[in-house]
C-alpha cells in the first residue's frame, strides 16, 4: 500500500537530493529507508539508507517524487516529520524536523519524545 497523503513530508530539495543519488547509482527506483532506533545522546536516533524491496512491516510513502519506506514503529515517532537537505558550511546533508521531538542534541541526529522513552548514549558512538 502507498500513502500519497504522507505523515511524513519530503522537500523540494531533499527530493531532488535523493533523486540525483538514487539516479547517480543507478537505482532510480529504489527508495529512502527512514528509521528510528533507539540510542544517540538523547534517547532516539534518526537513519536513512537506500532500500531496495520493502519489508513486511513497512510503510510505504510517496512524497514529492520520493518513495520512503518506514517501519511501523518508527512511524509512530515520525508522524508530522519533514525531511529536508542542509547544504551549508556547518553542516550538510539530510536533516529531519520532528515535532515529536521535545528536546534534540547539539548534533542534531537524536532526539527524545514527551514520554521521556529511548536509551540515550554518547554522541557518535
Amino acid at each position: 500500500m502507498v500513502i500519497e497523503q504522507s505523515f511524513i513530508t519530503v522537500t523540494d530539495k531533499a527530493a531532488e537530493k535523493a533523486k540525483a543519488i538514487l539516479t547517480k547509482g543507478g537505482i532510480a527506483d529504489a527508495a529512502l529507508r527512514v528509521f528510528v532506533v533507539g540510542g544517540g545522546c538523547s534517547g532516539y536516533q534518526y537513519g536513512m539508507d537506500i532500500a531496495r524491496n520493502r519489508e513486511a512491516n513497512d510503510i510505504e510513502i510517496e512524497n514529492n517524487g520520493v518513495r520512503l519506506l518506514v517501519d511501523s514503529k518508527s512511524a509512530l515517532l515520525l508522524d508530522g516529520a519533514e525531511i529536508d537537505y542542509v547544504d551549508d558550511l556547518m553542516k550538510g546533508g539530510f536533516t529531519i524536523y520532528n515535532p515529536n521531538a521535545v528536546h534534540t542534541c547539539a548534533c542534531g541526529s537524536s532526539f527524545q519524545t514527551a514520554d521521556g522513552s529511548g536509551t540515550p548514549r554518547a554522541c557518535n558512538s
